[in-house]
C-alpha cells in the first residue's frame, strides 16, 4: 500500500502561483510514476502532469509552459509548481502514483481555486 498526503492548495488571484506538494508513505519501492490530475465541477478527472522516477515529465497542452512537476525521490515528495494560474485552473487536485506491478494510488486531494 501507498498512502499519498497532498498539500498547498489554496485561494489565489489570476495571474499567481501555488506549489502543491504530494508526500508519498508505505510500499513506495517500485513507484515508477507520480503525477497530478484535477477535477473542476461538473467535468471529469484529467490528467495534468506526470513525471518518472527518472525525471522525464509530460504536461497536458492546457499547463505546458505554465506549470513544472518535479521530483525529490530522497524525500519521496512530488511537486507542482503552478504559475500564471487562470480561473479555469480552479479544481481538485489529486496526486497519484503508479508501481511497476501496475498498482495505482491516489491521494484525497487538495482544492485550488483562482479568482478573476
Amino acid at each position: 500500500q501507498v498512502q499519498l498526503v497532498e498539500s498547498g492548495g489554496g485561494l489565489v488571484q489570476a495571474g499567481g502561483s501555488l506549489r502543491l506538494s504530494c508526500a508519498a508513505s508505505g510500499s513506495i519501492f517500485g513507484i515508477a510514476l507520480m503525477g497530478w490530475h484535477r477535477q473542476a465541477p461538473g467535468k471529469q478527472r484529467e490528467l495534468v502532469a506526470i513525471i518518472t522516477r527518472g525525471g522525464y515529465a509530460n504536461y497536458s497542452d492546457s499547463v505546458k509552459g505554465r506549470f513544472t512537476i518535479s521530483r525529490d525521490n530522497a524525500k519521496n515528495t512530488v511537486y507542482l509548481q503552478m504559475d500564471s494560474l487562470k480561473p479555469e485552473d480552479t479544481a481538485v487536485y489529486y496526486c497519484n502514483a503508479l508501481q511497476l506491478n501496475g498498482m495505482g494510488y491516489w491521494g484525497k486531494g487538495t482544492l485550488v481555486t483562482v479568482s478573476s
